[in-house]
């Protein structure tokens, strides 16, 4: 499969995620039983966003895609991010919406004058998902760098709103996983790879001591969990683990990203976590033009996801 393809199944697959979960976000998982999302527009929705629309999710991802087309700058990726919640920036209709309080308060910090690197919530309690749902166009950029540098950079862009050494860790798993997707790595031998890499990387750094946290992704293979025991809160922890569950248990785009949506709890970006990495692992052509053709700013996102091949693979 082609990069191109990795890209836009990537930025795809986290919109459509976020959209498909966004109408039912915060209903619980045996009403989804009951009555599962099935497409895009389901008749539960109770939030009276029209069909398509995204949340925070998308629109703090796709900021940073738009910064990476120009390089590596923390300090212009938290300017975007202060665009989009000021002034509407890559959002479905010129207004921020869904934004966690951990964010809100780093980037008022921001504002004010703290420097980026260091504005993030660093206690027990900013371990929301804020920074591992945004992550994702770090793994094209990163792709062939070196490990060392893909986990600090990959740190350093979660400490913009989240410097938690946890939920710096859960944004490094996810990342070093979508690269070693990238590298053509089937699902199994890519998270096989995935754990001996961040093993071997926390292992001598500061974050060893929060290791812990990730013992059922590290120490065993979450697929084999039964789901209920897989959580799908805001927690950073059960948002990595809830999506590498859906996506190795998942066969194609479309059932993956609907398993994730229908655990309940945080749909939008449990589904929009999930949906990056399946996007770049069953690429752009296996997502539903159905889907595709429903997604608010289709062609602006179109745009900026070659865009972001373009820099990325000098192509």
């Amino acid at each position: 499969m082609n990069k191109k393809s990795r890209v836009l199944g990537g930025l795809f697959g986290l919109v459509i995620g976020d959209a498909l979960g966004v109408p039912v976000e915060g209903i619980p998982r045996a009403f989804l039983k009951k009555s599962p999302v099935k497409d895009i527009g389901h008749s539960i929705a109770r939030r009276g966003v029209p069909p398509g629309w995204w949340s925070d999710d998308s629109s703090l991802t796709f900021c940073l895609a738009e910064s990476l087309c120009h390089g590596f700058d923390i300090k212009d990726i938290a300017n975007r991010f202060l665009k989009w919640l000021y002034e509407g920036y890559w959002t479905p209709a010129g207004e921020a919406f869904g934004i966690g309080l951990t964010t809100l308060n780093s980037l008022e910090r921001i504002r004010k004058g703290e420097d980026p690197e260091k504005a993030g919530g660093s206690d027990e309690y900013s371990n929301g998902n804020g920074s591992l749902m945004r992550i994702l166009p770090l793994a094209f950029y990163l792709e062939n760098s070196p490990v060392e540098e893909r986990f600090s950079s990959t740190h350093g862009v979660s400490c913009i709103t989240h410097a938690h050494p946890r939920s710096q860790i859960a944004c490094g798993i996810y990342i070093e996983f979508a690269i070693q997707l990238l590298q053509g790595g089937d699902k199994q031998s890519a998270y096989e790879g995935t754990k001996k890499s961040v093993q071997h990387f926390y292992g001598s750094d500061y974050h060893r001591g929060e290791l812990n946290h990730f013992s059922r992704i590290l120490d065993g293979d979450i697929a084999y969990y039964d789901e209920e025991e897989i959580n799908s809160s805001g927690y950073v922890v059960d948002t990595l683990e809830a999506s590498l569950y859906c996506f190795l248990k998942g066969k194609a785009y479309e059932d993956t990203v609907l398993m994730a949506v229908n655990l309940g709890g945080d749909t939008d970006t449990t589904a929009a976590v999930t949906g990056g990495i399946a996007g770049i692992y069953y690429g752009f052509e296996d997502i539903p033009e159905r889907w595709v053709g429903r997604i608010a700013k289709r062609d602006e996102i179109l745009s900026l996801s070659e865009a972001l091949y373009r820099a990325v693979y000098k192509e």
